[in-house]
């Protein structure tokens, strides 16, 4: 079962949809794990090529209660999205942990994010500064959220943002304080700063993301010491893994380890009592 739901942040609505893994969208005795999913650039809880909705589906069947919304301005949530920047991505994505958590049937300690391009960025920022967050999944992440930003807009758009106070983009206006947001967050650095577990994916083809980002956040996150970090590169993958091999590529793998790394933690459990 799915459902069209309103999230509140601050003094804005942000459009979400719910998926509950049972047909009624009765919480059932055992408490579910949590996957909320972050969309990238002035995307929507729909993803191009209906990436999310089609993960979100699979996920529900898997048994994971997912939560997939609309940051501030994009899709059907209130805002303008270029006044609205990274710090505000996050503390948008932490509301959203809130009304997830609030819900009865939600397991505390299974809880993933996951993110795709700058929503990669975003979740995995979420997670240093949230300790609910207990494992990150990562698509295609964006590592320098002002470079990267900056050459998918255009050179010419950012220099016109800090000339007039504004420029237009597919129709968002972005703000001069939006490009100072994502200067101040570097991923690469905060990556250390995470506890859990992560899995990252990536495209050999992707012409908006470097590829090699996702090798650099692998080692970045072994350095941590404890805790894994797992990746699948997809051959010939785009950014958006439009095709339809790739997708179900991306899903199968991405709920494996899932389940693994679910199994993980029920052992440590185990062990540790």
């Amino acid at each position: 079962m799915e459902k069209p739901i309103t999230i509140r942040h601050e003094d804005l609505s942000l459009a979400a949809t719910i998926h509950y893994p049972n047909l009624d969208g009765a919480c059932p005795e055992k408490k579910m794990p949590l996957v909320v999913i972050c969309h990238g650039f002035i995307g929507s809880r729909i993803g191009v090529d209906r990436l999310f909705l089609l993960a979100s589906r699979i996920l529900a069947r898997k048994g994971y209660l997912v939560i997939r919304f609309d940051y501030a301005g994009c899709g059907e949530s209130d805002g303008i999205y270029g006044e609205h920047g990274l710090d505000s991505m996050i503390a948008q994505t932490r509301s959203v942990l809130d009304y997830g958590l609030g819900l009865d049937c939600v397991d505390p300690l299974r809880v993933t994010l996951l993110g795709h391009s700058l929503g990669g960025a975003v979740a995995l920022l979420t997670g240093t500064k949230d300790r609910r967050v207990k494992s990150l999944a990562l698509w295609s992440p964006v590592a320098y959220p002002f470079n990267d930003i900056v050459k998918i807009v255009g050179r010419e758009v950012y220099d016109e943002t800090v000339k007039k106070g504004s420029a237009d983009y597919h129709g968002y206006p972005l703000k001069p304080e939006f490009f100072e947001s994502l200067q101040q967050h570097q991923p690469f650095q905060e990556a250390r700063k995470f506890q859990g577990d992560v899995f990252i994916a990536h495209g050999t083809s992707d012409d908006v993301i470097p590829t090699d980002y996702s090798f650099l956040l692998e080692k970045t996150f072994w350095l941590r010491g404890e805790s894994r970090c797992d990746k699948n590169i997809l051959f010939q993958a785009d950014h958006t893994y439009s095709r339809g091999e790739h997708k179900a590529e991306l899903y199968q793998s991405t709920t494996e380890w899932l389940a693994s790394h679910e199994k993980r933690q029920q052992d440590w459990q185990h062990w540790s009592i």
